[in-house]
């Protein structure tokens, strides 16, 4: 029982540093869309808007609950997070470098109110809440089941997983992302470390779908074995070393000095 209780707590702790590294970006785009208002307008726009995407992220978390089991949702919510991480990552390896990514936000953003404002704010964390929330299921639908009951079509355990996920990808952003921006910016690796383990965690979902009863392609219970379990989690380690110690991160590391 310790065992799975251990999964857990690890599961979550990837969840936690992924949720920081993805919302150091989202922090910047929120930063931009509120960027018009007055000072002492912008943080309480900030604010109310992550209040108000909190409430639209519970919702969603309650609904994919209840549907998490559906072999077709897992099949879209992997063939997404597959397409989102090797996206990022194709970009970074061969697209250009793009200093005007927020341009269209700040125009689009200016001239308009303080309420509009933080309405397109919490519309812009419902976005993000999307990438998080399927990459927080992933993982968790990859964990052994717990002793709790069941919510939804989701077992007690993974459920708090998943929820505990969601509330941490708010909080950094309100709090921690200024500090992942500045991590960001002494290893500009890890962003698309990042967006690498999410397209793993898209793996992960795949082979929980092919996994599913109802489709087949794998044993049942191969997702839960110690084998898989050990690969996923090797792997993932392996993709965040690779991102810290990037050849990138050192040279930028030097030039600073």
């Amino acid at each position: 029982m310790e065992s799975i209780w251990l999964e857990y707590a690890w599961a979550l702790l990837i969840l936690i540093g992924l949720e920081g590294l993805l919302s150091a970006d989202n922090a910047l785009v929120l930063a931009v869309i509120a960027k018009h208002l007055p000072e002492d307008q912008k943080r309480k726009a900030i604010t109310y808007g992550i209040i108000m995407a909190f409430a639209f992220r519970f919702a969603a978390l309650f609904a994919i609950s209840f549907i998490a089991d559906v072999w077709q949702i897992q099949a879209i919510g992997a063939a997404y997070l597959l397409y989102l991480g090797l996206k990022h990552v194709i970009q970074a390896k061969f697209g250009k470098e793009n200093k005007n990514i927020h341009k269209d936000d700040e125009k689009e953003a200016a001239g308009k109110g303080f309420w509009p404002t933080v309405g397109k704010i919490a519309l812009a964390d419902l976005a993000f809440a999307i990438d998080s929330i399927l990459a927080a299921v992933a993982l968790a639908l990859g964990l052994p089941d717990s002793p709790l009951d069941d919510f939804g079509g989701m077992d007690g355990g993974q459920f708090i997983v998943v929820l505990l996920g969601g509330i941490a990808g708010l909080v950094l952003i309100k709090f921690a992302a200024t500090w992942f921006v500045q991590l960001l910016k002494k290893r500009p690796a890890l962003e698309t470390t990042a967006y690498a383990i999410v397209a793993w965690v898209g793996v992960k979902l795949a082979v929980i779908t092919l996994a599913h009863e109802d489709i087949g392609v794998l044993d049942h219970d191969f997702p839960h074995s110690t084998g898989w379990t050990l690969t996923f989690y090797g792997i993932l380690v392996g993709i965040a070393l690779l991102g810290w110690f990037a050849p990138g991160n050192k040279s930028l590391q030097r030039n600073m000095s």
